[in-house]
């Protein structure tokens, strides 16, 4: 029997006052921390499916024992995600496996569909990504997660560059372009998340009383 494939959650402890640093500028610390568990809470529910097995790599390590009912579940592993930059703690998360992909918790809209695309897309290139509207990426998957960790070294994290720096590292004809969707980093990005679902759900109604349809 093949061994299922690996999804790897990249997971900072939701706190008031840290993290969503430019959200909470906008809405304040509270809202961006309210937004931010419910972002988790979101990413682990896509995350939770018998088709793949799921790890939460957690920062900072002591929230290793954290208890945060709702928003990580206690009955998926946790591993640390440890020191070093963001390229380094993802390599650190990649290397052990293969068949492998990593997501963060940022993105709305990412759904079970989503990840298992990704793992289909491994049957016809190496790696996949799916691109963020912000020029970051919500997920990395590879074949070989060591051959993915060595390619986040170089990496311009947090700019409009990331994915395409990983992508060059990779190889682009390595490499199998997943939908592009929105991370939601401020709160103009909640505006248009909401104004997308808004228009989707329209064109769904039109959709259905449509008699041609």
């Amino acid at each position: 029997m093949t061994e299922r494939p690996t999804l790897i959650v990249m997971a900072k402890a939701p706190r008031v006052g840290l993290g969503k640093t430019r959200l909470a500028a906008e809405l304040g610390a509270v809202e961006a921390w309210r937004i931010n568990r419910a972002l988790q809470a979101r990413t682990m529910r896509a995350a939770r499916d018998p088709r793949w097995r799921a790890r939460l790599c957690v920062t900072p390590d002591e929230a290793m024992s954290l208890d945060l009912p709702g928003v990580w579940p206690r009955d998926i592993e946790r591993i640390a995600q440890g020191d070093g930059d963001l390229g380094e703690r993802l390599a650190r998360a990649l290397a052990p496996h293969q068949r492998v992909a990593v997501i963060g918790t940022d993105c709305a809209d990412i759904s079970r569909a989503h990840i298992a695309s990704a793992f289909a897309a491994l049957r016809r290139a190496p790696f996949a990504l799916g691109p963020a509207h912000d020029g970051g990426f919500w997920l990395l998957a590879a074949r070989d997660g060591a051959a993915a960790g060595r390619a986040m070294r170089g990496v311009r994290w947090s700019t409009k560059y990331a994915a395409k720096d990983v992508i060059r590292n990779l190889g682009a004809r390595r490499v199998a372009l997943l939908a592009t969707l929105r991370d939601v980093d401020v709160a103009e990005d909640l505006r248009r998340i909401s104004s997308g679902r808004r228009r989707n759900a329209r064109t769904s109604r039109a959709e259905s009383c449509d008699p041609a349809s």
